[in-house]
């Protein structure tokens, strides 16, 4: 099973747009924002040349998300990052041993499938009845890339200069279909790495572009 993550522009031309798809996604995280003390999303001006479109940016599967998840945890939490080949049972045992640590993540504390990063810069992942409902904890794109610069060492990868990012899929992935990527290295970590490199374009471009982050 797989997901892939669009970028989504947020320029005054698409969301203040009566048929803007986004619409319901983005009232619903501005009431939760809100009751959370946070400001909106924000909204830019159109620039041409400079705003993207919307469009993937990065596709990879739900084991390689919840390795990356897990090494995460084990470095937060002190613990030696070992490679693993298949994702076992000490993953669910480490969510279970540092839930409130995990729920303060915004790499860790979100749907696989569905919800959002959106590029303002809050604590923790924003988390209400409605958004559980809809698509999950609100992540933001500010403390995701934090997470992913602090977990980049354990799996070999310098943040600063970290190799080139995946291709973004061609097309939409189908849920049951493996995401539609180059093979693995033979790094240890190649599937760790991948979905790394996948999520820091995706913020990159997300905080540079004024894009929220959209998984699918």
């Amino acid at each position: 099973m797989a997901c892939d993550l669009w970028l989504v522009p947020l320029v005054d031309v698409l969301c203040q747009s009566p048929d803007n798809p986004f619409a319901e996604e983005i009232a619903l995280y501005d009431k939760a924002l809100g009751e959370a003390g946070l400001p909106s999303v924000p909204v830019y001006a159109y620039m041409p040349g400079l705003t993207g479109d919307v469009a993937p940016v990065a596709g990879f599967d739900y084991d390689a998300l919840h390795l990356l998840r897990r090494a995460y945890l084990l470095r937060l939490s002190g613990l030696a990052v070992a490679p693993v080949d298949e994702l076992g049972g000490d993953y669910e045992q480490l969510l279970e041993m540092f839930e409130q640590t995990a729920r303060q993540s915004h790499l860790v504390w979100h749907f696989d499938h569905a919800g959002a990063y959106v590029p303002l810069d809050f604590a923790a992942p924003v988390s209400t009845d409605d958004l559980l409902a809809a698509g999950g904890p609100l992540g933001s794109a500010h403390g995701l890339l934090r997470e992913l610069e602090f977990v980049a060492p354990a799996l070999g990868i310098d943040p600063a200069n970290p190799p080139a990012a995946p291709l973004p899929p061609a097309a939409p992935t189908e849920l049951e279909e493996p995401a539609n990527s180059v093979p693995y290295d033979d790094d240890p970590f190649a599937r760790e790495r991948h979905v790394w490199l996948g999520l820091h374009a995706a913020v990159t471009r997300s905080l540079a572009q004024g894009s929220m982050i959209v998984f699918s």
